[in-house]
């Protein structure tokens, strides 16, 4: 039998979509629908609208790939340059709504695998009790906004993932470089003076330090922005121990980097 999704998930995707403050536009959903050629039953309320062309598309295929369509080109990055700001809350209250049908849209826009939950509950409290561990241990706050349910939902690895993304966020932001990976890592902490200092390397000692500060940053970009970008989400199971202990790594490297200073440059 092809895969469906079910009433109830129907309308928690078209409720996300069609959300009044965060959702699409009448005018986007009207050409989506047609890109994808669905039936559009006209203008009505923007969820009832989304959710009436998922419904007739699913019943007369018999399954729900121009559906997945539609999500794919609605959450295409590309679409919100001029509006930035709309990308992410749409993506969150989406990822809610899929968590429930096993499917997760990266950041990148891509629909992807994950396990599915049962409750909405279920993954409300994953981040709930992880955002509290994490504050127990006094983990930096840029790391804290990464304890979402629609990420931890998934086993706690997109939060972890998303989260190691946010440093190298952090450096491009401190240093004006655009690159990525262990170049990113080798621009910003090598080199004489290096972009970014974490001591005022005056002896061997802080030197020492700074070199393996840009390995230990290296090595987690290494972890989780190189391998995991390209590989099944299932060839990592992650526990709730794993990600804080992970978060908490993450968490030092931010609290570093927001100590560090710019040496001056001849």
């Amino acid at each position: 039998m092809k895969r469906q999704f079910s009433q109830a998930e129907l309308e928690a995707i078209a409720g996300a979509l069609g959300d009044t403050d965060s959702g699409l536009k009448g005018t986007e959903i009207e050409m989506l629908i047609a890109t994808c050629r669905m039936t559009d039953p006209g203008p009505i309320t923007k969820r009832d609208r989304i959710y009436n062309a998922f419904v007739h598309s699913q019943n007369q295929s018999g399954d729900r790939i121009r559906i997945l369509g539609f999500i794919r080109h609605a959450m295409k990055p590309a679409r919100y340059v001029r509006f930035p700001e709309r990308f992410e809350p749409m993506r969150a209250n989406l990822n809610v709504a899929l968590a429930f049908a096993g499917l997760f849209v990266s950041e990148a826009g891509e629909l992807t695998p994950a396990a599915a939950v049962t409750t909405l509950p279920e993954a409300q409290r994953r981040a709930r009790e992880l955002r509290s561990d994490l504050e127990t241990r006094g983990v930096h706050s840029d790391v804290l906004e990464f304890c979402r349910a629609e990420l931890v939902a998934d086993d706690y690895f997109h939060a972890v993932q998303e989260a190691v993304k946010s440093v190298a966020a952090k450096m491009r932001a401190k240093t004006g470089l655009t690159d990525d990976g262990s170049t990113l890592v080798d621009r910003t902490f090598g080199g004489e003076p290096p972009m970014i200092a974490i001591n005022s390397r005056s002896s061997e000692s802080e030197r020492g330090e700074q070199r393996g500060f840009a390995n230990l940053v290296r090595g987690t970009f290494g972890m989780f922005r190189n391998p995991t970008a390209h590989e099944p989400r299932i060839h990592w199971p992650m526990s709730k121990s794993d990600a804080e202990d992970l978060l908490s790594l993450v968490s030092l490297i931010h609290r570093r980097l927001d100590a560090s200073h710019m040496p001056a440059r001849g």
